[in-house]
């Protein structure tokens, strides 16, 4: 083949002269897997790297428009006398990273993000309990569930403003005594908002509002359907019930986005924080998001072999998260 006859096989580098390279020719064959080794200093990365993808990746931006071009940097053309045969070229260069023990090839690649983004967006609830399609409750059926209780039963509608939010919140109470409300719940206890606590910025907070306290009697249905309106509409489609049993407080969670029919249970918009393992809101509760479980025995005289986590299977994720398919397909 004459020297400057183009090759439809082979990617022929003539007079390289990149770095350390003294006028190497050489050609690589298409479609095979070659390896290109030597000593140290060599010129093995001034060929691949610097010579071959650094041409590729130069003709690649020269394909560009002109408008395009001038917000990118402009490539010289490596030291070489010839170079044909080229096909588009990718590099993937050698990288240690930083691995913890919880990572996997999901969370390393970032990967990962992006199913639990899908998943949250795309996913179909199912009832983790009896496996059926999660439907959404309308205000009305949230009002005939409270309604249910039973006569004389004490409750408290709460609508949720922040969940596992860091921050002191001092908007958040001061929108709530603007708009006429006396009572929150934060981190489990019932403040006046009037007088909110100092909370730390650097810890998660759950704060709701309470929307109003009744008790349950004849006649009450037409001011607990706007105080379920009120808490919906507060709460972004979410409001929580606490009511009295046998003299202690109980809690229901309603929305009018996902619940079961079935059993009852009423689940929060998914989000991406509800599949991932490493979160407090998407962990298994049970091996707190490690998969398996310690191999100490009970007595702890001893310690065995790490064992699957019974609850979730090896999966990570809470029972919601392990609930949720896209095209009829779990995440794992």
């Amino acid at each position: 083949m004459p020297a400057n006859t183009p090759s439809n096989d082979t990617i022929r580098v003539r007079g390289a002269r990149v770095h350390n390279l003294q006028n190497v020719d050489v050609d690589i064959p298409h479609e095979k897997l070659v390896v290109v080794t030597g000593v140290s200093g060599s010129g093995k990365s001034s060929l691949v790297f610097d010579t071959l993808f650094a041409e590729g990746r130069r003709r690649y931006l020269e394909s560009l428009s002109t408008y395009s071009r001038q917000f990118l940097n402009q490539l010289e053309r490596p030291d070489v006398d010839l170079l044909d045969g080229l096909p588009p070229t990718l590099s993937v260069e050698q990288s240690a990273g930083a691995v913890q023990p919880r990572s996997t090839v999901g969370t390393t690649t970032e990967i990962y993000d992006y199913l639990r983004l899908l998943y949250a967006r795309a996913g179909q609830a199912h009832c983790y309990q009896c496996g059926q399609p999660v439907d959404q409750q309308s205000p009305q059926a949230i009002v005939d569930a409270i309604l249910s209780l039973g006569e004389r039963t004490k409750v408290m509608l709460l609508a949720p403003l922040v969940k596992g939010r860091k921050g002191a919140h001092k908007k958040v109470f001061a929108q709530i005594f603007r708009e006429g409300f006396v009572r929150a719940r934060v981190d489990g206890e019932l403040v006046d908002v009037a007088d909110p606590p100092q909370l730390q910025k650097t810890r998660a907070h759950d704060i709701d509002v309470v929307i109003d306290r009744i008790i349950i009697k004849e006649g009450i249905a037409p001011r607990l359907g706007e105080s379920v309106d009120l808490a919906l509409r507060h709460g972004e489609a979410t409001c929580i019930v606490l009511h009295e049993d046998n003299g202690e407080w109980q809690e229901r969670r309603f929305s009018t986005r996902f619940a079961c029919i079935n059993c009852g249970i009423s689940f929060e918009e998914l989000e991406p924080r509800t599949f991932s393992f490493n979160s407090p809101y998407g962990a298994c509760p049970k091996c707190e998001g490690l998969g398996t479980l310690s191999g100490a025995s009970d007595d702890g005289s001893e310690s065995r072999a790490p064992s699957i986590c019974d609850a979730c299977g090896g999966s990570r994720l809470g029972p919601v998260a392990r609930a949720v398919t896209v095209d009829s397909v779990a995440i794992r």
